[in-house]
Protein backbone atom coordinates (compact mmCIF):
# COMPACT_ATOMS: atom_id res chain seq x y z
CA UNK A 1 0.00 0.00 0.00
CA UNK A 2 1.07 3.55 -0.71
CA UNK A 3 1.83 5.70 2.32
CA UNK A 4 -0.08 8.91 2.92
CA UNK A 5 2.68 11.49 2.71
CA UNK A 6 3.16 15.07 1.63
CA UNK A 7 5.66 16.22 -0.99
CA UNK A 8 6.95 19.75 -0.60
CA UNK A 9 6.83 20.74 -4.26
CA UNK A 10 8.88 23.89 -3.68
CA UNK A 11 11.88 21.91 -2.46
CA UNK A 12 11.75 18.61 -4.30
CA UNK A 13 14.48 16.25 -3.22
CA UNK A 14 16.43 14.19 -5.71
CA UNK A 15 14.53 11.10 -4.56
CA UNK A 16 11.16 12.86 -5.03
CA UNK A 17 12.11 13.91 -8.55
CA UNK A 18 13.17 10.33 -9.27
CA UNK A 19 9.82 9.11 -7.95
CA UNK A 20 8.01 11.61 -10.19
CA UNK A 21 9.79 10.34 -13.28
CA UNK A 22 9.14 6.73 -12.30
CA UNK A 23 5.42 7.43 -11.96
CA UNK A 24 5.31 9.16 -15.33
CA UNK A 25 7.30 6.55 -17.23
CA UNK A 26 6.83 3.26 -15.39
CA UNK A 27 3.29 2.00 -14.89
CA UNK A 28 4.48 -0.82 -12.62
CA UNK A 29 5.59 1.80 -10.05
CA UNK A 30 2.00 2.92 -9.55
CA UNK A 31 -0.53 1.65 -7.04
CA UNK A 32 -3.46 -0.31 -8.50
CA UNK A 33 -6.11 2.39 -8.93
CA UNK A 34 -8.96 -0.08 -8.30
CA UNK A 35 -7.65 -1.38 -4.95
CA UNK A 36 -8.65 0.38 -1.72
CA UNK A 37 -5.88 1.72 0.53
CA UNK A 38 -5.73 1.14 4.26
CA UNK A 39 -8.37 3.13 6.11
CA UNK A 40 -10.66 3.59 3.11
CA UNK A 41 -14.24 2.61 3.90
CA UNK A 42 -15.96 0.25 1.43
CA UNK A 43 -19.74 0.46 1.21
CA UNK A 44 -22.12 -2.04 -0.36
CA UNK A 45 -23.72 -0.21 -3.26
CA UNK A 46 -24.79 -1.25 -6.75
CA UNK A 47 -24.65 2.25 -8.20
CA UNK A 48 -21.00 1.97 -9.29
CA UNK A 49 -21.62 -1.12 -11.41
CA UNK A 50 -24.79 0.31 -12.97
CA UNK A 51 -23.17 3.60 -14.01
CA UNK A 52 -19.91 2.15 -15.32
CA UNK A 53 -21.68 -0.64 -17.20
CA UNK A 54 -24.05 1.76 -18.99
CA UNK A 55 -21.21 4.17 -19.80
CA UNK A 56 -19.03 1.44 -21.30
CA UNK A 57 -21.92 0.19 -23.42
CA UNK A 58 -22.82 3.65 -24.73
CA UNK A 59 -22.32 3.87 -28.51
CA UNK A 60 -23.45 7.41 -29.23
CA UNK A 61 -22.80 7.10 -32.96
CA UNK A 62 -25.66 4.65 -33.37
CA UNK A 63 -28.31 7.30 -32.66
CA UNK A 64 -30.07 9.09 -35.52
CA UNK A 65 -32.26 12.14 -36.02
CA UNK A 66 -35.28 9.87 -35.64
CA UNK A 67 -34.11 8.91 -32.13
CA UNK A 68 -33.59 12.56 -31.20
CA UNK A 69 -37.03 13.62 -32.44
CA UNK A 70 -38.60 10.76 -30.51
CA UNK A 71 -36.75 11.80 -27.34
CA UNK A 72 -37.90 15.41 -27.70
CA UNK A 73 -41.50 14.30 -28.23
CA UNK A 74 -41.67 12.29 -25.00
CA UNK A 75 -43.11 13.92 -21.87
CA UNK A 76 -40.74 11.90 -19.70
CA UNK A 77 -37.13 11.47 -20.77
CA UNK A 78 -35.90 7.87 -20.45
CA UNK A 79 -32.25 6.89 -20.17
CA UNK A 80 -32.37 5.84 -23.81
CA UNK A 81 -33.80 9.24 -24.76
CA UNK A 82 -31.05 10.92 -22.78
CA UNK A 83 -28.39 8.96 -24.65
CA UNK A 84 -29.88 10.16 -27.93
CA UNK A 85 -29.87 13.78 -26.73
CA UNK A 86 -26.16 13.53 -25.86
CA UNK A 87 -25.26 12.04 -29.23
CA UNK A 88 -23.80 13.87 -32.25
CA UNK A 89 -27.15 13.32 -33.98
CA UNK A 90 -28.71 15.82 -31.55
CA UNK A 91 -26.41 18.71 -32.44
CA UNK A 92 -28.69 20.04 -35.24
CA UNK A 93 -31.58 20.02 -32.73
CA UNK A 94 -29.91 22.28 -30.17
CA UNK A 95 -32.52 25.02 -30.54
CA UNK A 96 -35.37 22.56 -29.88
CA UNK A 97 -33.47 21.06 -26.96
CA UNK A 98 -32.92 24.51 -25.46
CA UNK A 99 -36.62 25.34 -25.77
CA UNK A 100 -37.63 22.10 -24.03
CA UNK A 101 -34.96 22.54 -21.35
CA UNK A 102 -36.12 26.10 -20.67
CA UNK A 103 -39.71 24.94 -20.15
CA UNK A 104 -38.54 22.29 -17.67
CA UNK A 105 -36.39 24.81 -15.80
CA UNK A 106 -39.22 27.32 -15.53
CA UNK A 107 -41.66 24.61 -14.47
CA UNK A 108 -39.54 23.46 -11.51
CA UNK A 109 -37.38 26.50 -10.64
CA UNK A 110 -39.29 29.47 -12.00
CA UNK A 111 -36.96 32.31 -12.95
CA UNK A 112 -34.67 31.94 -9.93
CA UNK A 113 -30.88 31.64 -10.05
CA UNK A 114 -28.87 30.84 -6.92
CA UNK A 115 -25.59 32.60 -6.11
CA UNK A 116 -22.65 31.31 -4.07
CA UNK A 117 -18.90 31.79 -3.77
CA UNK A 118 -15.97 29.45 -3.09
CA UNK A 119 -13.35 29.95 -0.38
CA UNK A 120 -10.06 28.07 -0.74
CA UNK A 121 -8.45 27.71 2.69
CA UNK A 122 -5.39 25.62 1.70
CA UNK A 123 -3.65 24.49 -1.49
CA UNK A 124 -1.37 21.74 -0.19
CA UNK A 125 -1.94 18.45 -1.99
CA UNK A 126 -0.64 14.88 -1.78
CA UNK A 127 -1.93 13.80 -5.20
CA UNK A 128 -0.16 13.86 -8.52
CA UNK A 129 -2.94 14.68 -10.99
CA UNK A 130 -1.26 15.89 -14.15
CA UNK A 131 -4.00 18.39 -15.12
CA UNK A 132 -4.33 20.20 -11.75
CA UNK A 133 -2.55 23.36 -10.62
CA UNK A 134 -2.41 22.08 -7.02
CA UNK A 135 -0.67 18.76 -7.85
CA UNK A 136 2.06 17.82 -5.40
CA UNK A 137 4.92 18.22 -7.90
CA UNK A 138 3.85 21.64 -9.13
CA UNK A 139 6.13 24.49 -8.04
CA UNK A 140 3.60 26.98 -6.65
CA UNK A 141 3.24 29.11 -3.53
CA UNK A 142 1.64 26.80 -0.98
CA UNK A 143 -0.41 28.18 1.89
CA UNK A 144 -2.76 27.02 4.62
CA UNK A 145 -4.88 29.67 6.33
CA UNK A 146 -5.04 29.86 10.11
CA UNK A 147 -8.46 30.06 11.77
CA UNK A 148 -7.94 33.79 12.23
CA UNK A 149 -7.18 34.21 8.54
CA UNK A 150 -10.16 32.05 7.56
CA UNK A 151 -12.48 34.16 9.69
CA UNK A 152 -11.06 37.33 8.17
CA UNK A 153 -11.69 36.01 4.67
CA UNK A 154 -15.23 35.03 5.65
CA UNK A 155 -15.94 38.44 7.13
CA UNK A 156 -14.89 40.11 3.87
CA UNK A 157 -17.07 37.75 1.79
CA UNK A 158 -20.06 38.13 4.14
CA UNK A 159 -19.84 41.93 3.94
CA UNK A 160 -20.43 41.63 0.19
CA UNK A 161 -23.85 40.14 0.96
CA UNK A 162 -23.07 36.53 0.09
CA UNK A 163 -25.02 33.95 2.14
CA UNK A 164 -23.75 30.67 0.68
CA UNK A 165 -20.12 29.57 0.77
CA UNK A 166 -18.26 26.55 -0.59
CA UNK A 167 -15.11 25.70 1.40
CA UNK A 168 -12.31 24.05 -0.56
CA UNK A 169 -8.87 22.64 0.19
CA UNK A 170 -6.15 20.84 -1.69
CA UNK A 171 -6.32 17.10 -1.09
CA UNK A 172 -3.87 16.74 1.80
CA UNK A 173 -4.86 15.08 5.06
CA UNK A 174 -1.43 15.89 6.45
CA UNK A 175 -1.87 19.64 5.99
CA UNK A 176 -5.68 19.97 6.05
CA UNK A 177 -7.06 17.25 8.29
CA UNK A 178 -10.76 16.69 8.94
CA UNK A 179 -10.66 18.52 12.27
CA UNK A 180 -9.13 21.61 10.62
CA UNK A 181 -11.84 21.58 7.96
CA UNK A 182 -14.51 21.07 10.63
CA UNK A 183 -13.32 24.08 12.61
CA UNK A 184 -13.44 26.18 9.43
CA UNK A 185 -17.03 25.03 8.86
CA UNK A 186 -17.99 26.01 12.40
CA UNK A 187 -16.68 29.50 11.65
CA UNK A 188 -18.61 29.57 8.40
CA UNK A 189 -21.89 28.96 10.25
CA UNK A 190 -21.36 32.30 12.00
CA UNK A 191 -21.40 34.19 8.71
CA UNK A 192 -23.34 32.14 6.14
CA UNK A 193 -26.72 30.46 5.92
CA UNK A 194 -25.54 27.63 3.68
CA UNK A 195 -22.17 25.85 3.88
CA UNK A 196 -20.76 23.39 1.37
CA UNK A 197 -17.42 21.63 1.14
CA UNK A 198 -15.29 20.41 -1.74
CA UNK A 199 -12.46 18.45 -0.15
CA UNK A 200 -10.79 15.06 -0.49
CA UNK A 201 -13.24 12.14 -0.08
CA UNK A 202 -13.57 10.85 3.49
CA UNK A 203 -15.33 8.02 5.31
CA UNK A 204 -18.94 8.08 6.53
CA UNK A 205 -18.04 8.85 10.16
CA UNK A 206 -15.92 11.80 9.02
CA UNK A 207 -18.71 13.16 6.83
CA UNK A 208 -21.02 12.79 9.84
CA UNK A 209 -18.59 14.85 11.95
CA UNK A 210 -18.40 17.55 9.26
CA UNK A 211 -22.19 17.62 9.07
CA UNK A 212 -22.27 18.20 12.83
CA UNK A 213 -19.82 21.07 12.27
CA UNK A 214 -22.36 22.77 10.02
CA UNK A 215 -21.85 21.37 6.51
CA UNK A 216 -25.01 21.20 4.39
CA UNK A 217 -23.73 19.65 1.20
CA UNK A 218 -20.70 17.93 -0.34
CA UNK A 219 -19.30 18.35 -3.85
CA UNK A 220 -16.95 15.77 -5.32
CA UNK A 221 -15.67 15.75 -8.90
CA UNK A 222 -15.09 12.25 -10.24
CA UNK A 223 -12.98 14.03 -12.91
CA UNK A 224 -13.59 11.23 -15.43
CA UNK A 225 -15.69 8.08 -15.15
CA UNK A 226 -13.41 6.28 -17.61
CA UNK A 227 -11.34 4.17 -15.21
CA UNK A 228 -8.53 3.59 -17.73
CA UNK A 229 -8.18 7.30 -18.43
CA UNK A 230 -8.53 8.03 -14.71
CA UNK A 231 -5.57 5.72 -14.04
CA UNK A 232 -3.45 7.59 -16.61
CA UNK A 233 -4.22 11.01 -15.10
CA UNK A 234 -3.90 10.27 -11.36
CA UNK A 235 -0.44 8.90 -10.71
CA UNK A 236 -0.01 9.31 -6.96
CA UNK A 237 -2.02 9.74 -3.78
CA UNK A 238 -5.36 8.67 -2.36
CA UNK A 239 -7.17 10.32 -5.25
CA UNK A 240 -5.76 7.59 -7.49
CA UNK A 241 -8.26 5.10 -6.05
CA UNK A 242 -11.14 5.26 -8.52
CA UNK A 243 -13.99 3.42 -6.68
CA UNK A 244 -13.37 5.16 -3.34
CA UNK A 245 -13.84 8.52 -5.02
CA UNK A 246 -16.92 7.32 -6.89
CA UNK A 247 -18.73 6.35 -3.69
CA UNK A 248 -17.91 9.60 -1.84
CA UNK A 249 -21.30 11.23 -2.45
CA UNK A 250 -23.15 8.17 -1.21
CA UNK A 251 -21.05 8.03 1.95
CA UNK A 252 -21.92 11.70 2.53
CA UNK A 253 -25.63 10.96 2.17
CA UNK A 254 -25.32 7.97 4.49
CA UNK A 255 -23.79 10.38 7.03
CA UNK A 256 -26.86 12.63 6.92
CA UNK A 257 -25.74 15.37 4.54
CA UNK A 258 -28.67 17.33 3.11
CA UNK A 259 -27.22 17.50 -0.38
CA UNK A 260 -24.45 16.40 -2.72
CA UNK A 261 -23.14 17.38 -6.15
CA UNK A 262 -21.62 15.18 -8.84
CA UNK A 263 -19.50 16.07 -11.85
CA UNK A 264 -16.92 15.05 -14.38
CA UNK A 265 -14.27 17.52 -15.49
CA UNK A 266 -15.32 17.71 -19.12
CA UNK A 267 -12.42 17.45 -21.53
CA UNK A 268 -10.30 14.88 -19.69
CA UNK A 269 -11.81 12.02 -21.65
CA UNK A 270 -14.73 11.33 -24.00
CA UNK A 271 -17.08 14.09 -22.87
CA UNK A 272 -20.26 12.40 -24.08
CA UNK A 273 -19.58 9.27 -22.03
CA UNK A 274 -18.53 11.33 -19.01
CA UNK A 275 -21.70 13.42 -19.27
CA UNK A 276 -23.79 10.24 -19.45
CA UNK A 277 -22.06 8.76 -16.39
CA UNK A 278 -22.38 12.00 -14.38
CA UNK A 279 -26.12 12.19 -15.00
CA UNK A 280 -26.68 8.48 -14.33
CA UNK A 281 -24.75 8.84 -11.06
CA UNK A 282 -27.26 11.51 -10.04
CA UNK A 283 -30.21 9.53 -11.44
CA UNK A 284 -29.50 6.45 -9.32
CA UNK A 285 -28.65 8.46 -6.19
CA UNK A 286 -31.95 10.37 -6.53
CA UNK A 287 -33.89 7.12 -6.53
CA UNK A 288 -31.96 5.64 -3.63
CA UNK A 289 -31.99 8.82 -1.49
CA UNK A 290 -35.18 10.68 -2.51
CA UNK A 291 -34.90 13.04 0.47
CA UNK A 292 -31.58 14.45 -0.70
CA UNK A 293 -30.93 17.59 -2.74
CA UNK A 294 -28.73 16.35 -5.57
CA UNK A 295 -27.13 18.55 -8.20
CA UNK A 296 -24.78 18.47 -11.16
CA UNK A 297 -21.84 20.68 -12.01
CA UNK A 298 -20.41 20.92 -15.50
CA UNK A 299 -16.84 22.26 -15.37
CA UNK A 300 -14.53 22.23 -18.36
CA UNK A 301 -10.74 22.20 -18.18
CA UNK A 302 -9.14 25.60 -17.65
CA UNK A 303 -5.48 26.73 -18.00
CA UNK A 304 -3.37 26.05 -14.89
CA UNK A 305 -0.09 27.38 -13.49
CA UNK A 306 2.97 25.95 -15.30
CA UNK A 307 0.77 24.61 -18.11
CA UNK A 308 -0.79 27.08 -20.53
CA UNK A 309 -1.44 24.43 -23.18
CA UNK A 310 -4.24 22.56 -21.40
CA UNK A 311 -7.62 23.01 -23.04
CA UNK A 312 -10.95 21.19 -23.09
CA UNK A 313 -10.76 18.12 -25.35
CA UNK A 314 -13.33 18.83 -28.08
CA UNK A 315 -15.78 20.39 -25.57
CA UNK A 316 -16.71 23.70 -27.10
CA UNK A 317 -19.53 25.96 -25.91
CA UNK A 318 -21.98 24.38 -28.35
CA UNK A 319 -21.24 20.92 -26.94
CA UNK A 320 -21.45 22.22 -23.38
CA UNK A 321 -24.83 23.78 -24.12
CA UNK A 322 -26.04 20.46 -25.57
CA UNK A 323 -24.93 18.62 -22.42
CA UNK A 324 -26.66 21.10 -20.11
CA UNK A 325 -29.91 20.99 -22.06
CA UNK A 326 -29.83 17.19 -22.05
CA UNK A 327 -29.17 17.22 -18.28
CA UNK A 328 -32.19 19.42 -17.68
CA UNK A 329 -34.53 17.37 -19.88
CA UNK A 330 -33.42 14.09 -18.27
CA UNK A 331 -33.22 15.39 -14.68
CA UNK A 332 -35.87 18.13 -14.42
CA UNK A 333 -35.63 18.49 -10.60
CA UNK A 334 -31.83 18.54 -10.45
CA UNK A 335 -29.88 21.69 -9.63
CA UNK A 336 -27.29 22.55 -12.29
CA UNK A 337 -24.26 24.73 -11.48
CA UNK A 338 -22.19 26.61 -14.06
CA UNK A 339 -18.95 27.92 -12.57
CA UNK A 340 -16.74 30.91 -13.32
CA UNK A 341 -14.68 28.66 -15.60
CA UNK A 342 -17.19 29.75 -18.27
CA UNK A 343 -17.51 33.17 -19.87
CA UNK A 344 -19.86 35.94 -18.74
CA UNK A 345 -21.89 35.75 -21.96
CA UNK A 346 -22.28 31.97 -21.76
CA UNK A 347 -23.40 32.05 -18.15
CA UNK A 348 -25.85 34.89 -18.81
CA UNK A 349 -27.45 32.78 -21.50
CA UNK A 350 -27.45 29.33 -19.94
CA UNK A 351 -29.15 30.43 -16.69
CA UNK A 352 -32.20 31.31 -18.79
CA UNK A 353 -32.24 27.81 -20.29
CA UNK A 354 -30.94 25.09 -17.99
CA UNK A 355 -28.61 26.22 -15.18
CA UNK A 356 -29.92 27.16 -11.74
CA UNK A 357 -26.80 28.20 -9.87
CA UNK A 358 -23.72 30.32 -10.59
CA UNK A 359 -20.71 31.46 -8.59
CA UNK A 360 -19.83 35.12 -8.05
CA UNK A 361 -16.96 37.03 -6.49
CA UNK A 362 -14.73 34.06 -7.24
CA UNK A 363 -11.10 33.56 -6.27
CA UNK A 364 -9.31 30.22 -6.59
CA UNK A 365 -6.25 31.53 -4.73
CA UNK A 366 -5.53 31.37 -1.00
CA UNK A 367 -5.94 34.34 1.33
CA UNK A 368 -6.55 36.94 -1.38
CA UNK A 369 -10.16 38.05 -0.86
CA UNK A 370 -9.14 41.30 0.79
CA UNK A 371 -7.03 42.33 -2.19
CA UNK A 372 -9.60 41.14 -4.74
CA UNK A 373 -12.73 42.44 -2.97
CA UNK A 374 -11.45 45.74 -1.61
CA UNK A 375 -8.34 46.52 -3.67
CA UNK A 376 -6.42 46.82 -0.40
CA UNK A 377 -3.15 44.94 -0.18
CA UNK A 378 -3.30 42.06 2.27
CA UNK A 379 -0.88 41.99 5.21
CA UNK A 380 -0.40 38.22 4.85
CA UNK A 381 1.05 36.05 2.09
CA UNK A 382 -1.16 34.59 -0.60
CA UNK A 383 -1.19 31.11 -2.10
CA UNK A 384 -1.40 30.40 -5.82
CA UNK A 385 -4.68 29.63 -7.53
CA UNK A 386 -5.86 26.21 -8.71
CA UNK A 387 -6.87 27.36 -12.21
CA UNK A 388 -7.66 30.54 -14.13
CA UNK A 389 -11.26 31.71 -13.96
CA UNK A 390 -13.08 33.20 -16.93
CA UNK A 391 -15.86 35.23 -15.29
CA UNK A 392 -14.64 37.45 -12.47
CA UNK A 393 -17.82 39.39 -11.72
CA UNK A 394 -18.47 40.46 -8.14
CA UNK A 395 -21.63 39.47 -6.28
CA UNK A 396 -23.04 42.97 -6.78
CA UNK A 397 -22.38 42.86 -10.54
CA UNK A 398 -23.67 39.30 -10.90
CA UNK A 399 -26.83 40.14 -8.94
CA UNK A 400 -27.43 43.17 -11.13
CA UNK A 401 -26.79 41.29 -14.37
CA UNK A 402 -29.10 38.42 -13.42
CA UNK A 403 -31.83 40.90 -12.51
CA UNK A 404 -31.36 42.71 -15.82
CA UNK A 405 -31.81 39.34 -17.60
CA UNK A 406 -35.26 39.05 -16.01
CA UNK A 407 -34.13 36.50 -13.41
CA UNK A 408 -34.59 36.50 -9.66
CA UNK A 409 -31.22 36.12 -7.90
CA UNK A 410 -31.46 34.06 -4.70
CA UNK A 411 -28.83 34.18 -1.97
CA UNK A 412 -30.49 31.59 0.27
CA UNK A 413 -33.83 29.83 0.52
CA UNK A 414 -33.20 27.55 3.47
CA UNK A 415 -34.30 28.23 7.04
CA UNK A 416 -33.07 26.30 10.08
CA UNK A 417 -35.82 25.61 12.61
Amino acid sequence: MENNYFIDSENLSESALKRKHELENNTSARTNHMEYMDGMEQIKSDIFDKVISEMKGYDYNKYTAVDVRRALAHDTCTTEDFKALLSPAAEPFLEQMAAKARLETQKHFGNTVYLFTPLYIANYCENYCIYCGFNCYNDIRRMKLSMEQIEHEMQIIAKSGMEEILILTGESRAKSDVKYIGEACKLARKYFRLVGIEIYPVNTDEYRYLHECGVDYVTVFQETYDSDRYEQLHLLGHKRIFPYRFDAQERALMAGMRGIACSALLGLSDFRKDALASALHVYYLQRKYPQAEISLSCPRLRPIINNDEINPLDVHEKQLCQILCAYRIFLPFCGITVSSRESESFRNGIVKIAATKVSAGVSTGIGDHESKYTGKESDSAEGDEQFEINDGRSLEKMYSDMSDEGLQPVLNDYLYV
